[in-house]
């Protein structure tokens, strides 16, 4: 864990706190805002930076999902339910964004040295256990099979996962990504991802193996925790831990060149989208 602590400890952190922008922002312009900072932190262009972000109403799929035989039907009923949707560029399968739900990146730097992906996992979950200990809970990183998008740095508390991590490597940069249901129902959520796997799946024989979901094995800090937490309490405790963590602490959105790079990389996720959901 002391070269997960390490991947922590920076000179200096930047924050781009993107959490209350409203049900406006739209999860694509997130994953061009990822991949801009993966360039202009790989390249030293910019420092660490920690990117938080709340998306509204959206289930974010992976590639393996759009592959579904039955997709259409899968779609439509997000629809249905008010949820708007995306193919992401990273990791993993389908999981659901909502205002309950913090979206954290750590987009760091590949020196000398490559950033391990296990190392990068390790970093994240040291993260959230120095954010919340002190609950007393034990948080562990292990694979909760039966909630969506399972993989094993699911991360939960007494087998309620609440957290899961994927990661995202371009041009020497490195973006740990990781959604946190802070408030909520983590049952709903994975309800609603059910309904989509039934309809998607609409019993046919795949190839590959999507996650029968059981939604009682998942759930949201607020409801593990017994508390009333909100998304603006724990960008506090992050504040704070980042604060205490680095010799500077800046905040800010993207800079001039940062904006010319989006430009490019928004288009890219865009052109992907439309080429996965076509």
């Amino acid at each position: 864990m002391d070269e997960a602590l390490s991947l922590l400890r920076q000179d200096k952190w930047r924050v781009i706190d993107q959490s209350a922008l409203g049900p406006e922002f739209h999860a694509l312009q997130s994953f061009g805002t990822d991949d801009t900072l993966c360039e202009s932190v790989g390249k030293g262009e910019s420092p660490a930076t920690a990117r938080a972000w709340v998306h509204h109403d959206t289930v974010v799929l992976g590639i393996q999902d759009t592959r579904l035989p039955y997709l259409e039907g899968g779609l439509d009923y997000l629809e249905r339910q008010g949820y708007k949707y995306i193919v992401r560029n990273s990791g993993g399968l389908a999981v659901v964004l909502d205002e309950g739900v913090l979206n954290l990146s750590l987009v760091l730097p590949e020196k000398e040295k490559a950033i391990d992906i296990n190392r990068g996992y390790d970093a994240m979950w040291l993260l959230v256990k120095e954010l919340f200990a002190d609950f007393n809970k034990s948080i562990e990183a292990k694979e909760i099979a039966a909630s969506y998008c399972p993989g094993s740095y699911d991360l939960s508390i007494g087998g309620k996962k609440f957290a899961g991590i994927s990661q995202r490597r371009l041009k020497k940069g490195v973006a740990v990504q990781i959604y946190l249901c802070v408030s909520g129902k983590g049952s709903q959520r994975a309800e609603l991802i059910r309904g989509f796997y039934e309809r998607a799946i609409n019993g046919e024989r795949t190839k590959f193996t999507y996650p029968k979901v059981q939604p009682e094995v998942m759930a949201s800090l607020s409801e593990l925790f017994g508390v009333d937490l909100t998304i603006q309490e724990v960008m506090l405790r992050l504040l704070t831990f980042l604060q205490a963590n680095s010799n500077e602490l800046t905040s800010g959105f993207l800079n001039g060149d940062e904006l010319e790079l989006f430009d490019h990389y928004y288009q890219r996720v865009i052109e992907r989208n439309e080429k996965f959901l076509e």
